[in-house]
Formats: C-alpha cells, sequence, structure tokens
C-alpha cells in the first residue's frame, strides 16, 4: 500500500488565478497586442482512445494524439482601425485574392521576424526547392499569454509557436446605439503547439503528479 503524507500534498499557493491580471503579445501585431481585452489558454483533447475488449467491461486505453482548441483574442479598435488592418493584412497575404505578389509582400514584410530571417534564404525552406524557393516562417509569428501573480507580476508565460489567422470579425456599425459602445472585434489563430514555461526561462515546464 502506498503511504503519502498530507503535509507535502498541500499546496504551495493559495491565490486564485484572476482573469483580468494577464498581458497578451503578438510578434506580428503591436498595435492589436496593446488594445487587447481577452485572450484564452485553448483547450485540449487527446485522441485515438480504443476500448480493449475484454469478456467482462471493455477497459479504455489513452490515445496518442492531442488537438488543440483555438487561440481566441479580442480587442478594441482604434479610430484609424490600424490594429484592424494589421490582421486584414495577414490574412489577405495568406489568401491572395487578387494577385499572388500579396503573398509575396507579406513574406518580404516580415523577413525580420521569427522564425526564419531573409526571403531569399532558399536552404530555410521546408522543401528545400532550389530555384524561387520562399521560406515559409514569416507567414507565421510567436505569440506569449505572461499570466500576471496577485501583485501583478509576471508569473506563468503561456507560449505559442507558429501563430496565424483564421478569421476575423466585422466591424458592426449603428446610428441606432443609445450610448457610445467603442468597436471591438475578435480573430481566432491556429497554431502548431503551446507550452508553459516560468516567466524568463529559457526552457518550458510540463507538471505532473
Amino acid at each position: 500500500m502506498t503511504t503519502t503524507s498530507a503535509i507535502q500534498r498541500q499546496p504551495t499557493k493559495l491565490d486564485y488565478a484572476s482573469p483580468t491580471q494577464f498581458k497578451f503579445q503578438i510578434t506580428k501585431l503591436p498595435k492589436v497586442e496593446y488594445f487587447c481585452t481577452a485572450v484564452n489558454v485553448p483547450g485540449i483533447e487527446l485522441g485515438g482512445i480504443i476500448n480493449q475488449p475484454t469478456p467482462l467491461k471493455d477497459i479504455p486505453l489513452p490515445g496518442e494524439k492531442l488537438t488543440y482548441s483555438d487561440l481566441t483574442m479580442t480587442f478594441l479598435i482604434d479610430e484609424n482601425l490600424e490594429n484592424y488592418r494589421e490582421i486584414h493584412g495577414w490574412m489577405t497575404g495568406l489568401g491572395f485574392p487578387k494577385d499572388r505578389n500579396q503573398y509575396r509582400t507579406l513574406v518580404d514584410a516580415a523577413t525580420d521576424r521569427f522564425p526564419t530571417t531573409g526571403s531569399g534564404a532558399d536552404l530555410t525552406d521546408a522543401g528545400r526547392v532550389k530555384y524561387g524557393a520562399v521560406p515559409q516562417g514569416p507567414v507565421y509569428s510567436d505569440a506569449t499569454l505572461n499570466i500576471l501573480t496577485s501583485k501583478n507580476t509576471p508569473n506563468i508565460e503561456v507560449r505559442y509557436s507558429d501563430v496565424f489567422p483564421v478569421s476575423l470579425s466585422s466591424l458592426d456599425f449603428t446610428q441606432q446605439a443609445l450610448d457610445i459602445e467603442y468597436l471591438t472585434a475578435s480573430a481566432t489563430f491556429r497554431y502548431k503547439i503551446y507550452e508553459f514555461a516560468v516567466k524568463g526561462s529559457a526552457t518550458t515546464t510540463e507538471t505532473t503528479s
């Protein structure tokens, strides 16, 4: 029989997490992050779960592939629509609705951003195409959600890798508003993975019990 110490199982932090104490940073969207009012830590789901047949009750076995929910963000709109146009331009470059050069413009504008430098660095392209290769790195961005303590000091970081937008909400203007409610928009992002880390740490941490 396994014995445990009740003292060793006590929590070390008794303060609760506050939903208002956070700071969100996304490399390609400096104007958006300044006006950010809400963001989430996406849920995860373990897929591929199977049931092992037995003469009695089937035994569930854990799967081996995680599915990450979308990263969503809400932000206030500035009067020049600059932060809205940041995401709009990013998505326009990814979709290039009028001309393929719109995609090239997106890549060239982000050659100084993570994770690659130089739009002509052919060897960094995933396909290793010899001629005319364009690195995929500049179309992505990194993002970090800083979770603050009860004293508003940085505590835990949620680090998102290879973020890109997949949807941007509409802006609804109306003359029938009874009071001024400043415009907000929401954006949805996909990403490769997110990890937790202690503020300032070069490595991520996972907690299991």
